[in-house]
């Protein structure tokens, strides 16, 4: 008998006694735990990782998070494309007391522009665009009559390279347009909640802020863009084309856009939470109602291909296990696209789709959102590792700073790592 199935056969027969079968299913409110594998693919991940520098990493994240005040944190570390780690600490729901699995689903935030290069570069690869086709104006493809009354010529200069290295033209000096639908609506003369299309009638029809290509200013709406031109290029939702041409290939089934309000959230979901002092704004949606920061206040479909990705950790790590040109896993980008989004570029522009890049080859992905935190880092040693969390605090950003520090700890101190793959025992 082999070492995991020793490991597992007492285990395997604990779970039928501590959720007995009743008529095809589990009973009571096990079931939609059940229903969804979170409980018993995570009692699977624990037995298989009980001897994996455990201790060491539950103590580690445990007192980062009590530290941070977080609710609910979820990690994945993978090693040369094998998953050796996964697993949750405290709550994905506090209220219901629901503890935090590696299947629970997570809104990533701006890790959703990693989403979207990917699957702007499989257009690229594919000969549908390439990295420099113009997006506005005649020749452009966001060429539709209704965008074609443009203020700034600079515009047409616009390419989609510059669109993917935040250097469209626009800053944040006024404002992140992409939180500020009321101000576009009023502009506009339209109703809420406005859309995509709406945003880009009130981008044509004023100046952008310095020379496309120039620098690179962080921008959402150049990804909130990038979301249109898939949709026009391939003739379908932005959604069900990297559902179709990036998910899939990657063997991920659960990733999707989340929702904007509470009563919308899946089952398997986290809930968010905010700092308890946090004051309601107005909800997106032209109701006139105050939400929270979390629920109501942000379109999260609007904001789609720049931040409105839902996921869990497993998903993220067979995202990057299939885009970090490690040989271990097959690519589903060629060495060559995978090299132009991660190369450091010699004028100080921003790489494409990753937050940041470096010579030593590590590259990194934030996200950040009222109630959520994301990190991603692929390093050059075969590591790459995720963290999750469904709490946001007022250091912002800045959580993403502790978040490096305390994972780069844990994996400085590990001396092994098994030689399993959790992968193979983990069904969405």
């Amino acid at each position: 008998m082999s070492i995991v199935r020793y490991l597992l056969f007492p285990f395997l027969t604990l779970i039928f006694l501590l959720f007995p079968v009743k008529n095809g299913g589990l009973t009571g409110q096990n079931s939609f735990l059940a229903s969804q594998s979170s409980t018993f693919n995570q009692l699977i991940i624990n037995q298989l990782i009980a001897d994996t520098n455990n201790g060491f990493i539950d103590s580690s994240i445990e007192k980062f998070r009590e530290r941070n005040g977080l609710k609910g944190v979820a990690v994945a570390i993978v090693k040369d494309g094998r998953l050796v780690f996964a697993k949750g600490y405290g709550f994905a729901n506090v209220q219901a007391q629901i503890p935090v699995t590696p299947n629970h689903l997570f809104r990533i935030a701006s890790v959703s522009k990693l989403v979207t290069a990917v699957a702007i570069m499989k257009l690229v690869e594919n000969s549908k665009i390439s990295l420099e086709s113009k997006v506005f104006g005649k020749y452009g493809i966001l060429n539709d009559p209704q965008f074609l009354q443009i203020k700034d010529p600079r515009l047409e200069k616009i390419t989609i390279r510059n669109l993917l290295n935040h250097s469209g033209g626009w800053t944040q000096n006024y404002g992140d347009l992409a939180f500020l639908p009321l101000a576009v609506a009023k502009y506009l003369d339209e109703p809420l909640p406005v859309n995509i299309d709406s945003y880009i009638r009130f981008v044509i029809s004023h100046r952008v802020h310095f020379e496309p290509g120039s620098y690179s200013a962080y921008s959402n709406l150049g990804y909130m863009i990038l979301g249109k031109v898939i949709a026009k290029v391939t003739k379908q939702s932005y959604e069900s084309y990297v559902q179709q041409e990036v998910l899939k290939p990657a063997g991920i089934t659960n990733m999707q856009l989340g929702n904007s309000f509470e009563s919308e959230a899946l089952p398997i979901e986290a809930h968010y939470y905010q700092p308890e002092d946090a004051q309601p704004i107005e909800s997106f949606d032209g109701t006139g109602q105050m939400a929270s920061k979390t629920y109501g206040a942000n379109d999260i479909h609007l904001l789609g291909s720049a931040g409105g990705w839902i996921a869990s950790v497993i998903d993220l790590m067979k995202l990057v296990n299939v885009i970090d040109n490690n040989p271990a896993v097959a690519d589903i980008l060629s060495p060559g696209s995978i090299t132009e989004m991660t190369a450091v570029d010699p004028n100080g522009l921003d790489p494409l789709g990753w937050r940041g890049t470096n010579s030593n080859g590590e590259w990194w992905r934030t996200g950040t959102l009222p109630g959520s935190s994301a990190l991603i880092k692929r390093q050059p040693d075969g590591i790459s590792w995720v963290i999750l969390s469904n709490t946001s605090t007022y250091k912002g950003p800045k959580l993403a700073i502790e978040m490096d520090r305390v994972m780069s700890h844990i994996l400085m101190k590990a001396d092994h790592w098994p030689d399993f793959d959790l992968f193979s025992y983990i069904k969405n």
